[in-house]
C-alpha cells in the first residue's frame, strides 16, 4: 500500500470517530472550542477542512474574523470573538483567532505595544474562564520551516484556484520572518498554562500534520470508547509547548 494510500484510510478511520465524537458532544452538551495558530501557509485551512469534511454543518461552525471594523476596534478587545464561542452540542474552530494581537498585530504595527501587553496579561485569565465555565478548548501552533513557507507561498501566487489565500501580507510574512519568529517565542511562553497549553505541530509535512492533529483531537475527549483502533499522536509531530522548544530545534528558527 502507498503512502497516500495509508493516509486516506487512516484519515477515513479518524473522520469516522470525530462524526462518533461529535454525537457523543451533542448528546451530552459538550461545548468544544478549537483554535488554529500559525504561520501564513502553515496548514491551517486545509487542517480545519479535513476536520470538518463529514461533520454536522449545522453544529460545526468555523470562524475566519476579517480585520475589525471601526466600531469593532473601539469594543473591548475580545468582545468580537466571545459572539462566535460554542453553545452547548457545538464545536467552533478558529482559523485565527484573538491571537492576531500577539502576532501580526505586533509584527505590522496595527496595535499599540501597551494594547500587546495588556493582551498577553489577559488572555491566561480569559481562558481559565473559557475552561472553568465548562468549554473544551485545545488551541494549536502549526509550526513551518523558513523553506516550507517560501515554497507553499510560491505554490499559492501560482495557482489560479487559490487566489483567495493570496494576500499582500504574504511577502512580508518572508521578509519578517525574524520578527515573527520573536513574535510566536513570546506569544508562546507567555500564554501556554496548565489550564490552556499550546498543542505544538511541526507542519512541513501537511498529511502527517493533519492526522496528528485529528489524533490529539480524540485523545483530548478523554473518551476510551472514541479511541478504538485510533493510533497515540507522535511526539515527533505534535507535543505540548515547553519552553526548551524555543531552542532545541522543535520549533523552526
Amino acid at each position: 500500500m502507498t503512502k497516500t494510500a495509508d493516509y486516506e484510510e487512516e484519515l477515513v478511520q479518524l473522520q469516522l470517530a470525530l462524526i462518533a465524537m461529535q454525537k457523543k458532544a451533542m448528546k451530552d452538551g459538550w461545548k468544544i472550542l478549537t483554535v488554529f495558530e500559525g504561520r501564513d501557509a502553515a496548514g491551517k485551512d486545509g487542517t480545519i477542512a479535513r476536520i470538518t469534511e463529514h461533520l454536522s454543518r449545522r453544529e460545526t461552525i468555523v470562524v475566519a474574523l476579517p480585520k475589525p471594523s471601526d466600531r469593532e476596534r473601539s469594543e473591548w478587545y475580545f468582545q468580537r470573538y466571545v459572539e462566535w464561542l460554542p453553545a452547548c452540542g457545538e464545536a467552533v474552530l478558529f482559523n485565527r483567532s484573538w491571537y492576531n494581537r500577539a502576532g501580526v498585530e505586533k509584527v505590522m504595527g496595527f496595535s499599540t505595544p501597551d494594547e500587546q501587553e495588556r493582551f498577553l496579561r489577559d488572555v491566561p485569565a480569559f481562558e481559565a474562564m473559557l475552561v472553568n465555565s465548562g468549554v473544551r478548548y485545545v488551541k494549536f501552533w502549526l509550526d513551518i520551516s523558513r523553506e516550507t513557507q517560501a515554497e507553499r507561498l510560491k505554490a499559492r501566487r501560482e495557482d489560479p484556484l487559490k487566489a483567495f489565500k493570496v494576500s499582500d501580507l504574504d511577502a512580508v510574512a518572508e521578509a519578517k520572518w525574524d520578527d515573527y519568529t520573536a513574535a510566536r517565542d513570546e506569544m508562546l511562553t507567555r500564554t501556554h498554562t496548565d489550564t490552556a497549553p499550546w498543542i505544538c505541530v511541526r507542519a512541513d509535512h501537511k498529511k502527517a500534520a493533519r492526522l496528528n492533529v485529528i489524533r490529539w483531537l480524540l485523545h483530548a475527549a478523554g473518551d476510551k470508547k472514541l479511541l478504538k483502533g485510533i493510533e497515540k499522536p507522535d511526539p515527533e509531530v505534535i507535543f505540548p509547548f515547553d519552553v526548551t522548544a524555543v531552542g532545541d530545534g522543535r520549533l523552526a528558527r
